[in-house]
């Protein structure tokens, strides 16, 4: 079911993944179905979430469903958080996954664009929790994954970089500030994966060349894959995950050591 829900609390953990309509999105929706959460996908483009909604579950037989939201608007995520409370009655995971990413540097910086991807990547992770701590509060209980980069550590396009910095201070922040609600907030840092974020505006010759690097540079030889991300988001959101918060999981082969290429 990709568009509505039955009214009531959800009988097993309520999932809600931003970003929810692209690769990686689609790729953790189906691991965490499979772990037995019921599984909102929010995403500005409501087609893709509806889609990827249906898809995960047919393949996995679980409750997923896709909405629309856009996460840099303040007055969505509320409406979104209302609407899991009046449909599921809980939200016990949050993966913070929604991105965009601008090839800029400092010399060609439009103050608009930066502007675009600090709302999105950053302020939209501090809304979805602002919005969910009166649920947090009242269960005493929850888990956030924030969705960051290896680009954190080496640098990268501007905006995108600083921003993804900034998801690992807002991070080891809010572990601090929600550990007494029982509540554990980490990040996952993934390197490069060939998605339809990375590949836009890059030619096939372009693109090759940029991944060739990629393996170069990471001791285990290969990129990062969707599956990879899923795995680490689903144990950081698991019980046995529970005392652990404010850390920054790498899932990028060793490339967060930087070796040279």
């Amino acid at each position: 079911m990709s568009g509505h829900a039955s009214g009531g609390a959800a009988p097993g953990p309520v999932a809600v993944i931003t970003g929810g309509g692209g690769t990686l999105g689609t790729a953790m929706a189906t691991r965490l179905a499979e772990e037995g959460n019921a599984v909102v996908l929010l995403d500005r483009d409501e087609a893709a979430a509806r889609a990827a909604a249906d898809e995960v579950a047919a393949r996995t037989g679980g409750s997923v469903v896709g909405w629309r939201a856009d996460v840099a608007d303040e007055d969505d995520v509320r409406a979104s958080v209302d609407r899991i409370v009046r449909t599921h009655g809980r939200l016990d995971r949050l993966v913070n996954n929604a991105g965009v990413n601008r090839r800029d540097t400092l010399a060609d910086q439009d103050p608009r664009i930066w502007d675009e991807v600090m709302a999105v990547n950053l302020r939209g992770p501090m809304l979805l929790c602002r919005a969910a701590l009166p649920l947090w509060r009242r269960t005493g209980s929850g888990r956030v994954v924030n969705i960051a980069s290896r680009t954190w550590l080496g640098g990268g396009p501007t905006s995108y970089v600083t921003s993804k910095a900034g998801v690992v201070g807002l991070t080891r922040t809010l572990a601090v500030e929600l550990g007494p609600l029982g509540v554990t907030v980490n990040a996952v840092a993934p390197s490069m994966i060939v998605t339809a974020l990375t590949s836009a505006g890059r030619d096939e010759a372009r693109l090759r060349e940029l991944t060739e690097r990629h393996r170069r540079m990471t001791p285990m030889r290969r990129l990062a894959t969707p599956e990879d991300v899923a795995e680490a988001v689903v144990f950081l959101t698991s019980d046995g995950a529970g005392f652990i918060t404010g850390e920054v999981l790498h899932v990028c082969g060793g490339a967060q050591l930087a070796p040279a290429p």
